[in-house]
């Protein structure tokens, strides 16, 4: 077991070479696996290395790949650590203003909230790491080691987990009771081809939100190369969201403080199956006629 003083661990992960990684309010402590010796058959657990960076708790802790893992703190710090000889690699800790930005009073208030520049939660693919700040979304590229697109004000109240999609596409639950889907966009892509709110149905339920789907502001636009573009609003929960599970081919599966537990479907999926079957049962009756 781990020492007493280890109490309070917030996140675990394993990584290389036989050892986890603890997240221990502000720091990260290694810990190396022994395997017992001949004759015992207790393991020993060894401290290896503590890391200081963080400046306040660490509430997220991830594996990235085979040679990177990743943490995010309470007070909106990100950083990318080498698997391999714990060193930090990438460090991004201005979320809650990534581009400076000119004007409101609103937004200046809005980041002094702890809750507002917190992460919470945070998932990845081969090239970003996907952040729920507060109650935005932020997508940081490994490669370019900097944001590259943002949705400060992507959810009414604190993002609660997050979850990367095929074909670009994020989906995120809040403590606002409002599921939504994303999509990962070049700008050139954004400014030819709209996205049509008939996609929204494809879950069954659905409402375009003007507000969340409108343009970021111009000097954002200039500093970032992709845009998250709402494509979903997920309408049935009337409380917080804690989380969800993605199920491909079978689903969404969303659970809420309301006491509900949705399953979602991709609408044109279950269209194409149905009509599949309709025309199976008819062929199996005789009463599909194929012209010649």
């Amino acid at each position: 077991m781990l020492p007493v003083y280890c109490k309070g661990i917030s996140a675990l992960i394993e990584i290389p070479k036989n050892c986890v990684v603890a997240a221990v309010g502000k720091e990260l402590i290694i810990f190396r696996l022994v395997a017992p010796i001949e004759g015992s058959l207790e393991w020993d657990i060894l401290e290896v290395k503590r890391l200081l960076d963080h400046q306040d708790n660490i509430l997220s802790l991830a594996n990235i790949n085979d040679l990177s893992f990743v943490t995010g703190s309470h007070v909106g710090e990100l950083i990318i650590w080498d698997t391999l000889d714990w060193t930090m690699q990438a460090c991004e800790h201005n979320f809650w203003d990534p581009f400076p930005q000119l004007d409101t009073q609103q937004e200046i208030k809005l980041c002094q909230k702890p809750n507002d520049i917190s992460i919470h939660h945070l998932t990845w693919d081969e090239e970003n790491v996907f952040v729920a700040v507060g109650r935005g979304l932020y997508v940081y590229n490994l490669q370019m080691k900097r944001v590259i697109a943002c949705q400060k004000t992507a959810h009414d109240s604190r993002v609660q987990h997050i979850a990367k999609l095929p074909n670009r596409q994020l989906i995120s639950c809040s403590e606002d009771g409002s599921v939504r889907i994303w999509e990962l966009r070049e700008k050139q892509q954004i400014a030819a081809e709209p996205v049509p709110t008939g996609f929204f149905n494809m879950w069954g339920f659905g409402r375009v939100n003007k507000q969340a789907s409108q343009p970021v502001k111009k000097q954002q636009e200039n500093a970032t190369s992709c845009l998250l573009e709402l494509i979903g609003d997920l309408i049935g929960h009337s409380s917080s969201v804690e989380m969800f599970l993605y199920f491909e081919d079978h689903g969404l599966v969303t659970c809420s403080a309301d006491h509900l537990i949705i399953l979602w479907k991709n609408g044109d999926r279950e269209s194409g199956l149905r009509s599949l079957k309709l025309f199976q049962k008819l062929e199996e009756n005789g009463d599909l006629y194929l012209a010649a």
